[in-house]
């Protein structure tokens, strides 16, 4: 058994994973910490990934070379893309997973990778000497020495559990807590504070009366998240269902309230906006008479349902009374109710853009423990922290002079998640949306590889099959938007077709690509009036044919507004590249306003760019550091 390592992840939840594949892919010799290695990778809440922007970020994971996206699609029940009746950058994927097949394919991908080692146990404090972290300490009471360490808890730091009245340690059922590192990491000058989230009821399919229920099946097309070629979906499709709560639910609910943890002070510290409990929507939406609840399958042969939309921390009976209340759930049996769960996290205004801690070098930190929430945002922190973490621990030097990866605002939404964290910080659990990215039109989901895989290639993460997948779809889809930009379109050859459509015939001639650009227009149709055009579409392999296409659509109607957004961040970056970390004392700048030079001294940004994006930092604050640069 080794005791000495290039990294070591601690915690095997989404960040954890992707961390731990990240670094050991890059040939760092990974150890990675478990309580659980039967619950890796486990969807503590809803079995589902992706989702409005989140399914963004999956397809940026994928194409930098992790693997969520690659087990997502293995492990779906279900697949839909989201927001269609709005432009392409608000699509979003989203897919309903076997939870415990989800699980069973990330355990066989580490347990085979090189370099990656995994030991099952409970880390209760980290090994530090001259503000540099060596190695981690056990429960076991083993200690292993390397030189980056990732912390990935979860909720699990000082985790507690709520069911009404009922208080468990825990950082999720039936798994205990971690204490003793959060202690350790505040005596060391880190600020933490606590957070809360909450899961909903699992309901028994057997008690379920479906016929009273709205059935949501998925689509069956091309669309999937990896952009690999090779990962089928191999599991039978099954359906969500819809319904919602009503009067006789929520007076259950109200007279229930006094004994809810939320509203009777047994729990202090701050719930996610944008998932709240049902208490917290009858409470705040007072005047809405009812609450949409989706019933979501958690695997391809179970009877165990996930009721989204009723998380809740009241105490079980009132949970089930409630339920009771809506016509297919009056027979209601359940497996578990649903409960609120307290946790620690670290402010991430205490971390370099590398998710390496400004306290304690080598140190990383990724997922919860940054205040965020969700799979997805943990697992996209968690591949940028093994990166970084493999970067820093093959190189010498520290600070600006060491070698990193991290994706800029205009290249990732996992480039948007990390500068909100490290420059903003959270005051709730942080939510990745479309609307926190200035650059949408950019960051779309179907090029998310043209815009980060030979990033990745370069770094040596993304191997070469897909890199030669990128280079194959590039070739397509230049070659197809040359063929619409030069071919001449006739406007009898044409006539009866666009009148079909509804849209106005052509007066005259034109190029094709003047033609694409009406919105009744796309390429399908057009292909069925023009042969040469279908011609040119069959050179498409077969594979990866629909995936091409709809690319090219999307480039070509859209090729004004990527232009000008492009510009724009263009601008932009130009003080993306005006560093002044350590240039300025702050305190001592009193033209500055007071707030400015508090925020300017604690976050301590590493550009001009950065710093304007601190809320509280004025736009004539940035001008007086311009000044003082010269500029």
């Amino acid at each position: 058994m080794r005791f000495s390592y290039d990294v070591i992840v601690v915690g095997a939840g989404h960040a954890g994973c992707e961390a731990a594949a990240a670094a050991a892919n890059l040939g760092s010799r990974t150890l990675l910490v478990t309580m659980d290695m039967n619950k890796i990778a486990q969807m503590s809440c809803n079995p589902a990934v992706g989702g409005i922007a989140k399914g963004q970020i999956v397809r940026e994971i994928d194409a930098l070379g992790g693997y969520m996206g690659i087990v997502t699609d293995r492990t779906s029940i279900q697949f839909r893309m989201l927001n269609r009746s709005k432009g392409p950058a608000m699509w979003s994927p989203r897919a309903q997973c076997d939870r415990t097949k989800f699980i069973d394919a990330w355990r066989h991908i580490l347990e085979n990778l090189p370099h990656l080692s995994i030991w099952q146990d409970m880390v209760t404090g980290l090994l530090i000497r001259g503000g540099v972290v060596y190695g981690v300490r056990t429960a076991m009471n083993v200690e292993f020495q390397a030189k980056s360490v990732i912390l990935t808890n979860g909720t699990f730091l000082n985790g507690r559990l709520h069911v009404g009245a009922v208080q468990l340690s825990g950082g999720r059922i039936s798994e205990p807590a971690v204490s003793g590192l959060t202690e350790q990491l505040v005596s060391l000058g880190f600020r933490s504070g606590r957070m809360k989230t909450g899961t909903p009821v699992r309901v028994d399919g057997r008690s379920v009366h479906f016929d009273e229920l709205t059935e949501q099946p998925g689509e069956n097309d091309f669309r999937r998240f990896s952009y690999l070629d090779s990962i089928p979906r191999m599991l039978s499709r099954r359906s969500c269902w819809l319904t919602y709560t009503n009067e006789a639910c929520h007076e259950v609910l109200r007279e229930g309230l006094p004994e809810s943890p939320l509203f009777n002070g047994q729990i202090q510290s701050i719930g996610p906006r944008y998932c709240p409990s049902i208490e917290t929507k009858i409470v705040t939406f007072a005047d809405k008479t009812r609450h949409q609840l989706f019933l979501e399958p958690e695997g391809e042969d179970t009877q165990e349902y996930y009721l989204n939309g009723f998380s809740s921390s009241l105490p079980v009976m009132v949970q089930i009374r409630a339920l009771q209340q809506i016509p297919a759930f009056r027979d209601i049996q359940i497996y578990r109710p649903g409960y609120a769960i307290e946790y620690d996290f670290f402010d991430p205004t205490q971390l370099f853009h590398t998710l390496e801690t400004k306290r304690i070098r080598n140190l990383f930190f990724a997922g919860q423990i940054n205040g965020t929430t969700g799979y997805e945002e943990a697992a996209a922190q968690g591949l940028i922290a093994g990166i970084n973490a493999h970067l820093s621990c093959h190189c010498d030097g520290a600070g600006e002079g060491k070698p990193s990866f991290v994706p800029g605002r205009d290249e990732a939404y996992i480039g948007v998640l990390i500068d909100d964290l490290v420059t903003k910080g959270v005051d709730e659990p942080y939510r990745m949306f479309t609307s926190r990215a200035e650059y949408r039109i950019l960051l779309r989901q179907d090029d998310a590889d043209m815009r980060l895989t030979e990033k990745s290639v370069r770094l040596g993460l993304a191997d070469t099959y897909r890199h030669q997948l990128l280079q194959e779809k590039k070739q397509a889809r230049d070659a197809l938007v040359a063929f619409i930009e030069s071919y001449s379109v006739k406007p009898h050859d044409v006539h009866d077709g666009l009148l079909r459509l509804g849209t106005a015939p052509l007066a005259h001639g034109c190029k094709l690509i003047d033609l694409l650009v009406r919105p009744q227009i796309t390429l399908a149709n057009l292909s069925e009036m023009l042969p040469p055009l279908a011609v040119e579409m069959d050179k498409i392999p077969s594979s990866r044919k629909d995936e091409i296409i709809e690319a090219t659509e999307i480039a070509v109607k859209y090729s004004g507004y990527i232009r000008r957004e492009r510009q724009i961040a263009d601008k932009i970056n130009r003080l993306e590249n005006t560093f002044i970390r350590g240039k300025f004392d702050y305190d001592a700048i009193q033209s500055l306003s007071t707030e400015a030079r508090q925020k300017l001294s604690r976050i301590d940004p590493e550009t001009i760019a950065q710093a304007s994006r601190i809320p509280g930092v004025s736009p004539s604050d940035i001008n007086v550091l311009l000044v003082l640069l010269g500029r």
